[in-house]
């Protein structure tokens, strides 16, 4: 399974890094995916070439990574990512309704550093003391696109609490860096889907967000236009819907889609 990283800097400066692969004979099928659901492409995607044949390789970056490649141009069989991003792509054309599959749903979550005291977060109201309260919070840049981020955002409007929580934020470059910013003790909470923390060591999750403050990460698979083999293609989507894969999905930290 060929796999390659999508970096993306504050400025959303693109960079890639090409890890490895296997020269494939069958079919390869070409992914464009959300680093969010990273951890289960990662495990299931070996799974899924021993099981087929055929072959994938497969691009991880942040949601706006994903979405600025698909415009400038770049062409993939599968694209993984949020709900509202695909739903762009079929309003360009580049993805038909039709073949457009929900994978798993991740809701967002409060972390704090392990062995720290784990804060209130049961109402909106005990969230926004808690907030008001710490020393510093982080969460990925929703400049890189990340729905999670972009809903925060919209909270902390919502608590009235957007500017004095402006000095005491620490953005993370990525999401998946959000955890690692609070373990390291750069920042005391830290905001993000929840499967991006899990996998983070050195950190607790204290709860999810609280009430209808709760926002719920739709990962959605599409089929784009022009793929090159849509068999193969809806092989795959077909395979991340299949019990085993929602015992990764499950693992992982996600809420696998029912069939």
């Amino acid at each position: 399974m060929k796999i390659r990283l999508l970096l993306a800097a504050a400025n959303i400066g693109l960079m890639f890094l090409l890890v490895g692969g296997i020269a494939a004979e069958a079919a390869e099928i070409k992914v464009l995916s959300h680093r969010g659901i990273q951890p289960v492409m990662e495990d299931l995607g070996p799974k899924f070439e021993r099981a087929t044949g055929y072959k994938l390789s497969i691009t991880f970056g942040p949601a706006g990574g994903v979405v600025k490649l698909v415009q400038s141009g770049e062409t993939a069989d599968v694209v993984i990512t949020s709900r509202q991003e695909i739903d762009g792509f079929m309003k360009d054309g580049k993805a038909v309704a039709d073949n457009v599959t929900i994978v798993a749903r991740s809701g967002i979550g409060v972390a704090v550093r392990k062995g720290a005291p784990k804060p209130d977060i049961s109402s909106p109201e005990a969230l926004k003391r808690t907030l008001l309260a710490a020393k510093s919070i982080t969460y990925s840049n929703p400049a890189l696109g990340g729905a999670a981020a972009i809903h925060f955002e919209k909270v902390l409007d919502r608590l009235g609490i957007a500017k004095e929580m402006k000095s005491k934020t620490v953005l993370s470059k990525a999401g998946s860096d959000t955890g690692v910013v609070v373990a390291n003790g750069e920042a005391e909470i830290g905001v993000q889907v929840s499967q991006l923390l899990i996998s983070v060591a050195g950190i607790e999750i204290v709860g999810p967000l609280p009430g209808d403050l709760q926002d719920t990460v739709v990962f959605s698979a599409a089929i784009m236009a022009g793929a090159k083999d849509v068999a193969a293609s809806k092989a795959l989507i077909d395979f991340l819907r299949t019990p085993e894969a929602a015992t990764v999905i499950k693992a992982k930290g996600l809420e696998p889609a029912t069939p």
